[in-house]
């Protein structure tokens, strides 16, 4: 099962063994920028709150597609901002089947339309929906798209898979937590 795992505070950045950079994103020196250190380890200190986070998400993502759960999640995590979960979630798509170019499109689905089912890009558009609330309610017509689409215990899922994941967003970006460090295979 994937989770969240927390950062601890000051942790060594980022391997070779684990990043990956076009040769000439190195810069003059050849070195990579300091990492943030994280600046609480929420988990250590609010245990029973992370654990049922955990509970949380691995009942939200019952009954979805592994693919389409995670291209929600880094939709998501691009709109809020959170690397730790983009890192993640790009990751366990990735170890899910998932392309690389669907992936990289995701941030410009609607330009990219024709690399995603209907129902995929439902579900975008409720992700992005659900995440921004700008107009402080879902609109009706996106709603009404995902209803059509998904039966209503899919709907339930997916909206909860939303939900859980701007939770996780908000918790990575606020306690700053480091991407680079993830690797799915440690986590399932």
């Amino acid at each position: 099962m994937t989770t969240h795992a927390d950062q601890p505070a000051g942790q060594a950045g980022p391997t070779q063994q684990n990043r990956t950079t076009h040769p000439d994103a190195t810069g003059a020196s050849g070195a990579y920028a300091s990492e943030r250190p994280a600046r609480l380890s929420w988990a250590q200190h609010a245990p029973e709150v992370y654990k049922a986070m955990l509970r949380l998400d691995a009942a939200a993502r019952q009954g979805l597609d592994p693919k389409l759960y995670e291209l929600v999640k880094i939709r998501a995590s691009q709109i809020n901002h959170c690397a730790f979960c983009l890192d993640m979630h790009t990751k366990d798509a990735l170890a899910a089947g998932e392309t690389v170019e669907r992936i990289v499109l995701l941030g410009a689905w609607e330009e990219s339309r024709h690399f995603y089912t209907e129902k995929e890009l439902a579900a975008l558009e409720l992700t992005e929906a659900v995440t921004v609330l700008t107009d402080g309610f879902v609109p009706d017509a996106v709603y009404d798209k995902a209803a059509r689409l998904f039966d209503e215990a899919e709907l339930a899922q997916l909206i909860s898979a939303i939900a859980v994941i701007n939770a996780w967003n908000r918790f990575g970006v606020t306690c700053r937590l480091a991407p680079g460090h993830y690797q799915p295979e440690r986590h399932r």
